[in-house]
């Protein structure tokens, strides 16, 4: 059985992925983390989804309880999740992160401490998403410079963070295949007399309203054509299900960083 720990196990991503841990055979929920402020510190963590009394205590210290686990799963937030990490790194056990929002600084950060155990860092847990990652990277590689490239990302009113996760990855990827430096072709929204679109430009752009689970669209368009890679999130369960398929990916894995590409195979 797969011992785990869900941070953030209260919020609207992390209790789906804990209550699928708590509903599979294979996987054994050790403990919920939230923040010390949570409502439900010290509460059976069932209780507060209606799932009943689970025995589960929702607790605020992730070391008090990691000795006890196999893997700790991670959907808090940039500063939580290092600080998490950082335990993590000590005890040495394996860390799968979710979170979002991370500065190019906390990247850095992370490569640093996660040195040493099985670490997977995905913005996006789907396997659809995570697809998407390699078709665009080969249609930017396939395509050439003539095409220019725009991605747009929509999200629902409560997402603090922008652009999303994904729609940073997507255009790591598709800047990797090229052979160019993202930071010095992106552009973030457009406003104003700005002239003409600069060659090799990979625009992002975020939509923020209701209750949008998650949509992102890659447009490449030239002269005459356009063709467009979009994925659609219908609910959470998509993101929290590719979660399961990583933690079972990731037992008995040694050091090393992974990637949901890893999970799938590809």
């Amino acid at each position: 059985m797969i011992k785990v720990i869900v941070c953030g196990g209260c919020g609207k991503m992390g209790s789906k992925v804990a209550q699928l841990i708590y509903q599979n055979k294979d996987m054994g929920l050790i403990g919920i983390i939230e923040s010390p402020s949570h409502p439900d510190i010290g509460k059976d963590w069932g209780m507060s989804l209606g799932l009943g009394k689970t025995g589960i205590i929702v607790k605020n210290n992730l070391e008090e309880i990691i000795p006890v686990t196999d893997q700790i799963v991670e959907f808090t937030n940039p500063q939580v999740s290092i600080q998490h990490l950082k335990i993590v790194s000590k005890y040495k056990k394996a860390m799968i992160i979710g979170t979002t929002g991370f500065s190019s600084e906390e990247i850095e950060t992370i490569n640093k401490l996660a040195q040493g155990i099985p670490f997977l860092l995905s913005p996006n847990m789907s396997l659809g998403v995570n697809l998407l990652f390699k078709l665009a990277a080969e249609t930017a590689a396939a395509l050439g410079d003539d095409y220019d490239i725009e991605i747009v990302e929509a999200h629902h009113r409560f997402k603090k963070d922008a652009p999303s996760g994904t729609a940073k990855k997507l255009a790591q990827q598709i800047a990797k295949a090229k052979g160019i430096n993202l930071d010095e072709v992106v552009i973030y929204g457009r406003e104003g007399i700005i002239g003409e679109r600069g060659k090799g430009e990979i625009g992002i752009h975020s939509i923020r309203g209701g209750d949008i689970t998650g949509e992102h669209t890659v447009m490449f368009t030239t002269l005459g054509e356009r063709l467009e890679l979009t994925h659609k999130a219908h609910s959470r369960d998509t993101f929290a299900y590719g979660t399961i398929q990583a933690i079972k990916f990731m037992e008995g894995k040694s050091a090393g960083f992974y990637e949901m590409k890893d999970v799938l195979k590809i």
